[in-house]
Formats: C-alpha cells, structure tokens, sequence
C-alpha cells in the first residue's frame, strides 16, 4: 500500500459534500429556522463538492502516476460469528475513476442549479438532496466491502426517491417517485439475495476475501439443484443492477424520473445512480468470469434494452424524455460490454457517456429555460440564432453520442461493438445486430431532437397550450409569448466545461483503460475462456488511427445514414413521418405504449400481486389464523365450557346421580375389559 493516500484524506472525500448538505438541509430549511439565505447554502453546497472534486482528482493522479492504491478498513460496527460489518475504503483505478466522473458531474450540476432552481421555493433543500446524493454515491464507489456497497447502494435510491418527487404537490412528480422506489425494491431483492449468498458461502462481506475464495465458490452447486452456485449469485447480483441501472424489464421506472428537476435528471442519469449497476458488475468481476451463463444472460438483456429502448426515443416529444430513453439505450450498451467480459470497454463508456449525458440533459435545460418552460420539441425550432451557447454544446453532446470519430462516444461506442462481434457466447450473434442497429437508431432519434430544436422554422409560437398556464416541467408556464433566450452563466458555464471532455476524454484515455494497466488489478478476465480484450489489444493502432478507420466500418454509415434520414425527413420533407405513423399505425400504438410494459405492471403483475395478498390475508390471517387459531381456541374453550356448567348445578342430589353413574361406567368398563 503506498503511503501517498491517507485514510484522512480519503475520509474527507464524501463527508464534505455531507456536511455542505447538513448545513443546507437544516439551517437552510424551516427544520432548523432558516438561518442561512440561498446565496449560503448554495455556497458551503458547492463548497463541499468542489473539496470533494480536487481531493478525488489528487487521489486519480496518485493511482495513475505513482501507483497508489489503500484498501483498509476504517471502522468496524459489528463481528457476528466470524462475520465482520465494517466502514473501509478501496482504492484502485476503478474507484479512482469514478470518483473524479461523480464529483466533476455533481459539481457542474450544482453551479448549473444556481440558475435552474433560481425561482422554487425549495431552493436550499433541493442543494441539500443533490450534496447528499453525492455522499451516497461516493460512499458506494469507495467501500472495500459489500454491506458499505449495499448502504451506498440503498441511500442513493432513498434521496433520488425524495428528488424524483421534489415537487411533492404535483401527483405526477409522487406517482414517479414512487414507481422508481418500488421498482428498484425488485431489483435490491435480488440484490441482497446475491450478497447474502457470499456472505453464507464465503463467510465474508470483503472484496477481497471474497474473491480470493470465488474458486470455492465456482467449484459448488446450489443446495437441491445442478445449478452452480457462483451463477446463482451473479445472476442474483445483475437482478440489483437491472434494477438500478434500468435493464429491461426493470427500466419502466428511469423515463417517469424526468418528473424531477432537470439538474436532477443529469445526475440521476449521467454519472450517478443508473451507472451504480454497471460499476458493481464490473468491480465483481472475479465472479463473473466463472459464469458463462451469468454472462450470457447479462449480454442478452443488454442488447434487448440497448436496440428496444432506443425505438421508444424515436416517437418522443418531451425534449427530457428523448434523452432519458437514450440514457436506457447507452446503459444497455454498457451491459452488454460487461457480458461479453469487456468490462473495461463497459466503464469506460461509463466514463465519456457521463460527461456527454449530463451535457445534453443540462442543455435540454437550458432549452426548457429559454423557451419559457416548454419542452415539446414540435414546438421548438430556430432555437439556434437565440440559443447560441446551448446549441453548439447541444450539437457536440450529439455528436459524441452517436460515437462521431474522435468524440469521446466514438472510442468507447466502437469498443463495444467491436468486443460484442469477437465474443463467442451464445447471445453474441444476437447482441451484435443490436448495437450495430442501435447505432441507426440513436443517430436518427438524437438528430431528429437536435434539428427540432435548433434549425428550421421558429414554432414557439404555434403551440396550442402557450394560452393558458401549463406546468410543463419545473415552475408554471405564462400566457404571454417571448422569444427565446440564452441562459444565464451558471448555466452556459457547465456546460461549455462538460463541452470539454465530451469531446477529447475519449482520445486521451483510450490507451490506458483499455489497453494499459490503468484497471489491472480492480478488473478480472479470464483471458484463456474468454479472449476479448486480448483481440482488441492486437487490432488496437492508437487512437489516430482507430478514428482514421472508422470512416471505412459500417458503425459510421449507419450513423450518417441515421443523421441524413432525420435531416431529410423532418427539415426537407415533413410529411413523410406522418405518413410512415399513419402506415404503421399498429406499431406507433405499440411504441406509444411503451411495449405495454406499465400496462402489464399495473393490471397483471400489480393486480395479481393484490390478489395473492388479499387472499392470504383472508384466508391466511383472517380464516387461518384469526378464524381457526385465535378465535376457534376460545370459542372450543367457550363451547366446552358451556357444556360443563350444566353439571355444576350446586344441587346434591344431582352430584349424587353423577357419582353413581360413574360407578356403574367403571364396574361396566372393567366386567367388559375381563377375558
């Protein structure tokens, strides 16, 4: 361990961003009196980040540079048997990594909220809610064992729970809040299963005494079955993270989220919670490598969310929504990475998707800003001469998602393709059509938004609810029309500083995530079963040269293709996709409803769910054990001694009768048991 990190200045990483959001939280509120103003709160909140973000930064130059890694544990709560539950770091490339993405992302969405948030009421504990999902999150990429992962893991959901529903007066801002706390639920089920599994298995809740015994565990069957036991334990682990991360078919709860705030929505969706999932996957991957089938099945799901995900984008009009159902695509690209073993390719997707997801969610906001609180995009256009800030960092955004040679998206994108086409299990041929038809996919729906939005005719004015009042998004819309405008600096800020690395991060750091020894010893392959990487490390001639190459790869055209077909069909010739609904009505309706999926939730699964509880509880509770059990046993003690009074008459000669009768049933008893 080198003694270049010390555990005090590892400590101080998520707990200033904690104390910012105490302060804030309780002297900023009516809890504590409103003692400080906003110009305060918002202060010692960004403070707190901001020490955070150079302490992680010192700490990512420490393990890159010099080597630096601490694994130790810091406190411990509770031994049970041999079982410890303690509070400890890990420090590795991995963790490293993700805490400069979480704190640099955390830090531009609390500057950008300065402007946001400028005129809500909750200004102070909005602050307080994003510095405390910053805590948790940090708390989760740094722990060195499961139950401090498992913590992490939980609080993050606890305060996206209480930013979803921000606006706790608005019902659907409560329905949402609620779908995501209770759809995550499913998945932190499994989740727990998993880790309870490693703890009675492995006897330890420590990564790395956990892994050193992932032999043993891989050599075992799960008690009553053929199956291996280290596949129901991935595979009980991946249930979590399709929950958090928002896999099919637990990603029904991420679009509903947009009823948060925006600066919210880029947090969520950027470099924090839904990337939860993809980090764990990746930091057990010791585990996973012994389960092909666990990969398999981790592959098949992430190729289903990347390319299905993606066709809902394409039919929608909130400007915030089209981005959320990119999110669940680009989280689908990172999953199916981790199931063809390339779980470097998968973090570091992880890594440019942060950066250029939270640059077009911040500047769908400063749309929202500028076009007075619409978000219909049908009702945009020509935002571009207004907005000249926000669109070029928009178009950028853009260009790096549909992974544009030598743009962040384009290094990791490409990576993934590529790994999924040289992986030989069985879903791979399947996954392989996915991204590549993906790819189209995302092209057309993020340029049809982008065209929409900033070029072509101005359409602001032609949108039938601007005469009246209209909670679109965040504050209440006003009748009156007004141009568009740019957005104050807090907000054009981060976005030109998100601007920055969504378009070089990529290039830069290719070569050590990937083919370096950046994650050597935080990520495990087999290389002998599964030889991925090792084939990407042949073909892999510099980034110049990757970018030089894809002009020639079909990922490049099918993007183009996707871009040339947006710009064709919604600035040259309008009516073609109205024709095209019309023609494909039926498939409209099914992409309109989302697959069904909440209609399935909410009338098959809820509804049975209901009716599995209702009759338990009548028959279990009220007949079972209310009925039969409490009520039937005094009801026998009531009948029998209802019956026994009748002997006890008090009068003597009643006795008298009862005494001889009992005589003669013995003399008769004996003379009949007599041989």
């Amino acid at each position: 361990m080198s003694q270049t990190l010390q555990a005090s200045t590892l400590l101080a990483v998520p707990l200033a961003p904690l104390v910012g959001s105490a302060l804030a939280g309780i002297l900023g509120t009516r809890l504590g009196g409103n003692w400080i103003g906003r110009t305060l709160s918002h202060s010692l909140t960004i403070l707190g980040v901001l020490v955070a973000f150079v302490l992680s930064a010192m700490t990512l130059y420490s393990v890159a540079v010099d080597g630096a890694r601490f694994n130790e544990t810091l406190y411990t709560w509770m031994v049970v048997g041999g079982l410890k539950m303690e509070v400890g770091f890990l420090i590795d490339g991995l963790t490293a990594m993700m805490m400069c993405v979480v704190t640099f992302v955390s830090l531009m969405v609390h500057l950008y909220t300065i402007g946001y948030m400028e005129e809500d009421d909750g200004y102070n504990r909005f602050f307080a809610y994003i510095s405390l999902f910053t805590f948790s999150m940090l708390m989760l990429v740094m722990s060195n064992n499961m139950l401090q992962l498992f913590f992490g893991w939980e609080a993050v959901g606890l305060v996206s729970y209480l930013l979803i529903g921000f606006w706790f007066n608005k019902p659907s801002a409560v329905f949402a809040n609620m779908k995501a706390f209770l759809v995550n639920r499913v998945g932190d089920f499994g989740f727990i299963l998993g880790i309870g599994l490693i703890a009675a298995y492995a006897g330890t809740l420590n990564y790395a005494e956990a892994f050193a015994k992932a032999g043993e565990l891989g050599s075992q069957t799960f008690p009553g079955t053929d199956w291996m036991l280290v596949t129901v334990i991935c595979i009980c682990l991946f249930i979590g993270a399709m929950g958090k991360s928002a896999q099919f078919p637990l990603h029904v709860w991420l679009p509903d989220s947009m009823e948060g705030p925006t600066p919210i929505s880029a947090l969520i969706h950027a470099a924090t919670m839904v990337t939860a999932g993809i980090f764990m996957v990746a930091r057990m991957s010791p585990l996973f490598e012994l389960s092909d089938t666990a990969l398999n099945v981790i592959l098949v799901i992430g190729a289903i969310t990347a390319l299905f995900m993606g066709f809902l984008g394409i039919i929608q009009n909130d400007i915030k929504r089209v981005v959320a159902y990119s999110t669940l695509s680009q989280l689908g690209y990172m999953t199916v990475a981790l199931g063809a073993s390339a779980y470097s390719v998968a973090v570091f997707h992880l890594m440019t998707h942060a950066f250029f997801k939270a640059l077009l969610f911040l500047g769908a906001g400063s749309v929202i800003m500028g076009m007075h609180h619409n978000q219909d995009i049908r009702w945009m256009g020509g935002v571009r001469k207004y907005m000249p800030i926000t669109w070029i960092t928009s178009l950028l955004g853009s260009l790096a998602l549909i992974g544009t040679p030598l743009f962040a998206g384009f290094y990791s994108k490409d990576s993934i393709i590529e790994a999924v086409a040289e992986s030989h299990l069985p879903g791979a041929g399947f996954a392989h059509f996915a991204v590549l038809a993906g790819v189209f996919v995302t092209a057309f729906y993020s340029f049809r938004m982008y065209f929409l939005v900033f070029h072509g005719q101005e359409r602001y004015d032609q949108n039938p609810d601007a005469h009246h009042d209209a909670h679109h998004d965040d504050h209440q819309g006003h009748a009156e029309h007004h141009d568009p405008h740019e957005s104050p600096w807090v907000v054009t800020v981060p976005l030109l500083l998100l601007a920055i690395p969504s378009v070089v991060i990529g290039y830069l750091t290719i070569e050590p995530m990937l083919y370096g020894d950046f994650f050597k010893d935080a990520i495990v392959v087999d290389a002998d079963k599964h030889h991925v990487m090792k084939e990407l490390a042949e073909a892999f001639h510099g980034p110049l040269a990757m970018a030089a190459h894809a002009f020639s790869t079909l990922p490049f055209w099918l993007a183009l293709s996707g871009v040339v077909v947006s710009y064709y069909m919604y600035m040259i010739n309008p009516a073609v996709p109205a024709a095209i609904k019309r023609a494909c009505q039926p498939l409209y309706t099914l992409l309109e409803n989302k697959y069904y999926m909440d209609w399935i939730n909410e009338n098959i699964l809820a509804r049975g769910a209901r009716a599995l509880g209702t009759g338990l509880w009548r028959g279990g509770d009220q007949a079972l054990i209310d009925g039969a059990v409490v009520n039937g046993s005094w009801k026998i003690v009531g009948w029998v001694s209802s019956v026994a009074r009748h002997l006890q008459s008090g009068y003597l000669y009643h006795y008298a009768l009862v005494m001889i009768l009992g005589v003669f049933v013995l003399m008769t008893w004996f003379v009949w048991l007599k041989p």
